[in-house]
């Protein structure tokens, strides 16, 4: 049987009730962290991610959402503790989305990124990315399809390195545009890659460490949680 990573795609924004469920479920940092941030929408945001988080991990353990504990890494990554250790877990947030994912047997990286209008991504492209990479980015037919193609590309390059617990500056020139086992610098790692369908205007790429195969299952609600 192949392995498997769950991942949810859900909105950023919730009605004042569920915020308040998901806040109730954030310890006292991470409601700190989220009080810092200046703008409605981001705490929002932030209040969801990580009640989220917590209500999925809950759900997957058998854990009360708030007695759980992560530890970060030793470049940030967050790894549940204790009793919960065995559960893999992944956050990110852009734009009007958020992304959770799950996997019981093997490190879990997802990626989300929002396609902002506007700017151009070819110098980046050029400064960061393996020269190959670049000039698919530089190839695009217009600025729309050249933000595209550089989100995916990024996405994919977040997913990796945060399924190796690393650091993304040492890691954006390996090439993930062709191949879906790809080779993380630092820390040195093998992680498969898989780009899932990503509602218009967004990207989302998953990594499990390892070049074994696995399935992916993705949902767009959390079912009856919070």
């Amino acid at each position: 049987m192949r392995d498997a990573v769950r991942v949810w795609v859900l909105a950023a924004g919730a009605p004042p009730d569920v915020l308040a469920r998901y806040r109730a479920v954030l310890d006292p940092a991470e409601r700190a962290r989220a009080a810092r941030l200046a703008a409605d929408g981001l705490r929002d945001r932030f209040t969801v991610a990580h009640g989220a988080l917590r209500v999925l991990a809950g759900r997957a353990t058998g854990a009360s959402p708030a007695a759980l504990t992560w530890r970060r890494g030793r470049y940030g990554k967050p790894a549940l503790t204790g009793p919960w250790r065995g559960l893999h877990t992944s956050l990110s947030y852009s734009g009007d989305l958020v992304a959770v994912a799950l996997s019981d047997g093997r490190p879990v990286g997802v990626d989300i990124q929002h396609v902002v209008p506007g700017g151009d991504p070819v110098p980046a492209s050029a400064r960061f990315f393996h020269p190959r990479e670049a000039r698919h980015v530089a190839a695009g037919p217009d600025q729309a399809a050249r933000a595209r193609r550089f989100v995916r590309l990024w996405a994919r390059k977040e997913a990796a390195v945060k399924a190796a617990g690393g650091r993304l500056w040492p890691n954006l020139g390996m090439p993930v545009d062709r191949a879906d086992v790809v080779e993380c610098a630092d820390p040195a790692g093998r992680h498969r890659l898989a780009d899932l369908v990503a509602p218009r205007g967004y990207a989302v790429a998953v990594a499990l460490a390892g070049d074994e195969p696995y399935a992916v299952e993705c949902r767009t609600d959390l079912g009856d949680c919070p």
